[in-house]
């Protein structure tokens, strides 16, 4: 389906596990370089479902005849959707798994038109909202959703159970 000019949109199905979880590494790797995530096959496994909506953009290279379309398809960005439940309304509603547009794509529009076609979708589905989560310090990502009206409702908190060297050292000697 015709996208934005220079790019196609397709949807993805469950025969596109490896190249998610592909897709999950490089987006994840970006933020924390020196991360193992071997772990992420797993997490693909466990939620990508036919009820976990994903779509693919590749870059179009010319004129394609039907019969060598899917030959050449080599996606630059990829969408995934998951389901959540509002927990004050209890309403269901779609919730960004994965936006991610290679580097080399960046700024021509792909994630604006990639949000902007989840939006109609889900209106179209009749959904209210739809949620995501973004790391605090991925300032590209937060200024794309700040510009389609994100805005933050809840604070996510984590706190390392690793013991440092000196609180090891302390326990230690009790």
């Amino acid at each position: 389906m015709n996208f934005i000019p220079g790019y196609s949109l397709r949807q993805g199905s469950t025969l596109d596990q490896a190249l998610l979880v592909k897709f999950m590494r490089l987006t994840y790797q970006e933020q924390f370089p020196h991360q193992d995530f071997s772990h992420l096959a797993r997490t693909v496994e466990q939620y990508l479902s036919r009820d976990t909506p994903l779509w693919w953009v590749s870059e179009q290279l010319g004129e394609q005849s039907p019969e060598n379309r899917e030959e050449t398809f080599s996606p630059i960005a990829c969408l995934w959707l998951g389901n959540a439940i509002d927990q004050v309304s209890g309403d269901r509603h779609p919730h960004i798994f994965l936006l991610y547009v290679i580097p080399e794509h960046r700024h021509r529009g792909i994630g604006k038109a990639l949000m902007a076609y989840i939006e109609d979708w889900a209106r179209q589905k009749g959904y209210h909202q739809i949620g995501l989560q973004v790391f605090q310090a991925n300032t590209p990502a937060l200024t794309l959703y700040h510009q389609f009206g994100y805005q933050e409702q809840s604070l996510w908190m984590l706190k390392s159970l690793e013991l440092g060297k000196r609180e090891q050292e302390t326990r230690n000697r009790e």
